[in-house]
């Protein structure tokens, strides 16, 4: 099943030039995205599964792939994803895991991906990669994994819509938030913020009640949950726990000055 590219959102309104949102907050000082991850979703009933994490109130679905090579698992391919699309109007950012981003790259554009993002570690030529995904009319993203420093990102988020930093090593599911990604968020949310266009700044991994404030408190604006959302009978109940906690942790750091990140 082929779609066509589709162009990408605009920025939120209210956002200022040159500014992404405050701590706790999505570009244009929205309430805080939650955007789950299909990867514990029941395959045999993957339609029915993001259908109803749309009418929970999710902001988005997020599609893990991966390709055995960059990371040890196997995930889905665009038809997978493909024919997903026309069953929810949520936007869909496919989230590449994978050692060659740019040889599918229109195949996820014609799937329906709103956003794309590739890993720094993955691009030899990052810069090209990125406007190659605005090219497609999709938005671009650049994630970096727990090991990666930001400087890596640092000369090409001019092109880029959203900055993904990895709170788990990528390649499964369930794995424990890592605490000491918490001063990269919040260098990665001042980076954003001096991007001179709205930025989104993500976390995947590990994020759930007990770790998503602290996730916000660093400068967080959106929250990628797998297993916390998956692993509950009631996903608008936690959808919206989940919202309620990133936006009062980011008030609060707001309040306090900026990032009360842990050391350990």
């Amino acid at each position: 099943m082929s779609h066509a590219a589709l162009a990408p959102a605009a920025p939120a309104a209210g956002t200022a030039p040159g500014r992404a949102a405050p701590a706790g907050t999505a570009p244009g000082g929205t309430a805080p995205l939650i955007v789950p991850s299909v990867l514990a979703a029941d395959f045999s009933r993957l339609g029915e599964e993001c259908r109803a994490l749309e009418a929970a109130g999710a902001d988005r679905i997020q599609w893990d792939v991966m390709d055995g090579t960059f990371v040890p698992n196997l995930t889905m391919g665009p038809d997978v994803v493909g024919s997903v699309r026309p069953l929810v109007s949520l936007e869909f950012e496919a989230h590449l895991m994978v050692a060659d981003p740019d040889r599918l790259l229109p195949r996820w554009a014609e799937a329906g991906c709103q956003l794309i993002i590739v890993h720094a570690e993955a691009c030899a030529h990052l810069h090209r990669t990125l406007a190659a995904i605005r090219d497609l009319g999709a938005r671009p993203g650049v994630a970096v994994n727990p090991a990666t420093p930001l400087c890596a990102v640092e000369h090409v988020l001019d092109l880029a819509d959203l900055l993904l930093v990895m709170t788990v090593n990528p390649g499964s599911g369930g794995q424990r938030y890592l605490a000491s990604m918490e001063p990269k968020i919040a260098a990665a949310a001042a980076m954003a913020a001096a991007a001179g266009h709205p930025v989104e700044v993500e976390v995947d991994g590990g994020i759930g009640r007990a770790t998503i404030g602290a996730a916000a408190r660093a400068g967080a604006t959106t929250f990628c949950a797998g297993s916390a959302l998956f692993g509950t009978r009631d996903q608008r109940a936690e959808i919206a726990a989940l919202r309620a906690l990133a936006a009062t942790a980011g008030q609060r750091a707001r309040k306090g000055g900026g990032c009360t990140c842990r050391t350990s």
